[in-house]
């Protein structure tokens, strides 16, 4: 069937409409690898009561919008989603789902622009995960597309030219048959130069203490020999689920080899990420993340929710006398309390947990919020509420959630001053977005 696509939406997909019938407006249909305004032929994959899915088999007519692609992996490897247009349309795009979702959703009408944070388009990623497999051979890459099946990969675009060399490194080791069975994952993360690599070897979750620790003195030294800018690393185990997929390993390493301290410089700052730590992967826009998010804060207090290592606790702590910084996890936690000067306080605790029992009585001037996908939830945004700051900036790196959280926020007297598109992923349709909210 021919299709126009009517717009782009959150997931990376194009939507279009099948013709309307007796009762009313056609159905929804979400076709991925399109632009809007594009006419296409397609075939309808999968059929629900109020939506289709469908792939495209003919473009028709194709938007002016649309490039080639310049990876060769492109749409056969589920990392990225854009590359088929230009990144100033990228730009617009994300912006037009920011705006929409947040109307949709949220019933928000924003009152000024949405200022744009552009990225360079291309490696930019400091930090990137890769599968490896070992039947029929040996194999490195990543999840294809809609599927757990790894497709090999031996260049990533995205990535920066020390985690390529290190990619390059691991297939050199693979083929001379140095990498060991048990070996599942391996991250490799970066510093701010592009100079040390810290690496995370993820293992198969039934392989022995004793084990692991022999790979993770072994395959260590092995890669370091291949590729000396790595600084250290860690062993993990992971358990595998029924699916073959492996959940996510535990905060404490089973064993770590190498340099114990690497450090990330942020601006002034330097700062302790561990192994197991969460750090964001765009070497190119993190300081002026932190800029967006701190700069013109000061006062007496403030609280930094879902503060990881104190990216934005260390430069609230030079302008506020007092800062609380929550953080649940373990590893990130214990950075944290390395990374911040004496007037912060360091809990660690979930946020929830925080706002209702833990959180300080007097009412701080500035809160800063960056959750993960899931947002804060109906009762973190009303335990928020509550707390009364008179400013708040929400960092989200999902509009749906950002829009659900911003309803709660709304009903308790905030308002958006200032939105802001922080590109930290070009080339896929992650978005991540700061808002300044005041009452």
């Amino acid at each position: 069937m021919e299709l126009t696509i009517e717009k782009l939406i959150y997931g990376g997909e194009g939507l279009a409409r099948l013709p309307a019938d007796e009762r009313g407006r056609g159905k929804t249909v979400f076709v991925p690898g399109v632009l809007e305004g594009e006419r296409v032929e397609a075939s309808i994959v999968e059929e629900k009561p109020g939506f289709a899915r469908a792939r495209v088999e003919r473009l028709l007519e194709p938007s002016a919008k649309r490039v080639d692609a310049p990876c060769p992996y492109f749409s056969r490897c589920g990392g990225c989603h854009y590359q088929y247009t230009d990144y100033e349309h990228q730009l617009e795009v994300k912006v037009g789902i920011l705006k929409e979702t947040l109307r949709r959703q949220g019933k928000i009408e924003l009152d000024s622009e949405v200022v744009v944070h552009p990225s360079p388009a291309w490696g930019y990623r400091d930090r990137t995960r890769f599968q490896v497999r070992h039947s029929p051979e040996f194999i490195t890459g990543y999840f294809q597309a809609g599927s757990h099946s790894v497709l090999a990969i031996e260049d990533c675009p995205i990535s920066s030219p020390l985690v390529n060399r290190g990619l390059r490194a691991l297939w050199e080791l693979g083929r001379a048959k140095a990498v060991p069975d048990e070996l599942r994952e391996i991250e490799f993360f970066a510093d701010a130069g592009d100079a040390r690599l810290l690496v995370e070897l993820f293992l198969d979750g039934r392989t022995n203490a004793n084990r692991g620790i022999a790979i993770g003195q072994e395959f260590s030294r092995k890669l370091r020999e291949a590729l000396p800018e790595v600084a250290g690393g860690a062993v993990f185990a992971q358990a595998v689920s029924g699916g073959g997929v492996h959940a996510p390993p535990p905060e404490k390493a089973d064993w770590a080899f190498g340099e114990g301290d690497f450090r990330y410089r942020v601006g002034s700052d330097s700062l302790r990420v561990s192994c197991g730590s969460f750090f964001q992967v765009n070497r190119f826009l993190i300081e002026e993340l932190v800029e967006l998010v701190t700069a013109g804060r000061g006062g007496e207090a403030a609280v930094d929710l879902y503060a990881g290592v104190g990216l934005f606790t260390t430069r609230l702590a030079k302008e506020f006398r007092h800062v609380v910084a929550v953080e649940s996890s373990q590893s990130s936690a214990n950075d944290l309390k390395y990374n911040c000067p004496p007037n912060t306080k360091v809990v660690r605790t979930t946020v929830e947990e925080y706002l209702a029992g833990k959180a300080a009585r007097a009412i701080p001037e500035f809160v800063v919020v960056d959750p993960p996908r899931a947002g804060l939830g109906e009762r973190v945004a009303r335990g928020l509420a509550k707390l009364g700051a008179p400013r708040i900036t929400y960092v989200s790196c999902d509009p749906a959630t950002l829009a659900r959280d911003l309803v709660h926020l709304k009903t308790a007297g905030y308002r958006v001053e200032q939105a802001h598109l922080v590109d930290l992923f070009p080339q896929t349709y992650h978005l991540e977005s700061v808002l300044h909210l005041v009452r």
